[in-house]
């Protein structure tokens, strides 16, 4: 089993997905706000969403590294899911971030992805991280470049156009 680190930031905790997390996750991953511009941009019903949350989980002990559940440090609440993901087929090493919509516009997702990235970086020592963002998604979009990364090109990805923003590598 692989021991899964805990962030910490300002406001967020950053910890393992666990089964605690299930009702929270799947009603997030219910809603079509969320989940329009994710995959293939449909709900998730409980079935799905715990199947991906068993893969995330899984993600973490066959490569290492992967999402982690975002809590509010203050309240303990669930928020969503911010970390690195590759699974197989993947475009890249990425950065992904995901919030229930309740929580959206606070910086969450800006403060979790950058303590990720720093991670990436840091931790990981991964160079060359995007992020894979629909081309509509002007929030995400906007956590993107706020943390430095820049449009690069653009991907078939689950069978639409998203475009790639590559991080900045750290200077060495």
């Amino acid at each position: 089993m692989t021991d899964i680190p805990v962030l910490t930031t300002e406001r967020l905790t950053l910890r393992g997905l666990e089964a605690r997390d299930f009702c929270a996750y799947a009603e997030m991953m219910a809603d079509p706000q969320v989940t329009r511009y994710l995959g293939a941009g449909q709900p998730l019903s409980r079935e799905d969403a715990w199947r991906q949350l068993a893969m995330f989980i899984g993600h973490w002990h066959l490569r290492g590294f992967g999402l982690w559940a975002v809590e509010n440090r203050a309240t303990g609440e669930f928020l969503g899911r911010i970390g690195c993901i590759q699974p197989e087929g993947w475009p890249g090493f990425e950065v992904g971030y995901t919030l229930a919509r309740a929580h959206w516009g606070h910086g969450y997702a800006q403060e979790g992805a950058r303590a990720a990235l720093d991670f990436a970086h840091r931790v990981l020592v991964k160079r060359g991280v995007i992020s894979l963002i629909r081309r509509a998604n002007l929030p995400s979009i906007f956590v993107a470049t706020a943390l430095g990364a820049r449009l690069t090109g653009q991907v078939e990805f689950f069978g639409s156009e998203t475009d790639v923003y590559t991080y900045p590598d750290p200077l060495l």
